[in-house]
């Protein structure tokens, strides 16, 4: 149930040929946010040949892709590939060329546009998005530390923590985790724990996966 994404806009170039190209993403999450970031692209670069672009969505598994004058299938299909090779969804990358009077050919132009893409990507903070719970912990101090103790175990991310006359513990946990925390949670409190369900969510876990 996981899908990766970025966290924010990012570009990167190189020159090849005299030609610059500049690669870019962006996350989005809808077809209007993926056509506001390529007319905004575009419009930073009126004076560039070519702006090719490609984009992902998740919700309706959409995909669009333009060559945007460079020949068919060398420009927006290259850098399709790439996000799709990389895994990544809900992400927009525009490729701007600045010809520099070289001419490439077919393969040189899949080559460029490819790297472009790939070094844009490259350039990005990858997340990690997991289906979660979000669940608050209610609990007296005596079982404090035996709950503290056990959560990491669980890769969970603590997003809130409120110390008054009880402890309230606000977590997200991945939902293949849950059940299991669960019961652990019961035993170890022989049932005294209060735990609130607030629901699914998706969340960036890559911080907590990368230390497994």
């Amino acid at each position: 149930m996981n899908y990766f994404t970025i966290s924010k806009a990012v570009s990167n170039s190189f020159i090849e040929k005299k030609s610059e190209f500049i690669g870019y993403i962006s996350p989005v999450k809808t077809n209007d946010e993926a056509v506001e970031f390529i007319s905004r692209i575009k419009s930073m670069h009126r004076k560039a040949k070519h702006n090719a672009y490609a984009y992902i969505l998740k919700n309706g598994n959409i995909s669009r892709y333009s060559d945007d004058g460079e020949p068919q299938g060398t420009a927006g299909i290259p850098v399709l590939d790439v996000i799709q090779k990389r895994g990544l969804t809900d992400v927009c990358v525009v490729v701007t060329r600045y010809f520099g009077g070289i001419l490439l050919g077919g393969g040189g132009l899949v080559r460029a546009y490819s790297h472009a893409a790939s070094i844009a990507c490259d350039a990005a903070k990858i997340m990690d998005m997991r289906l979660c719970h979000k669940l608050i912990i209610e609990t007296d101090y005596n079982m404090y530390g035996k709950i503290s103790h056990i959560l990491p175990n669980f890769d969970i991310i603590t997003t809130n923590s409120d110390f008054g006359a009880d402890i309230l513990l606000e977590i997200l946990i991945i939902n293949e985790k849950l059940p299991a925390l669960q019961e652990e949670l019961n035993e170890i409190t022989n049932g005294t724990v209060k735990i609130s369900d607030c629901g699914e969510l998706y969340k960036d876990f890559s911080d907590v996966i990368k230390k497994l």
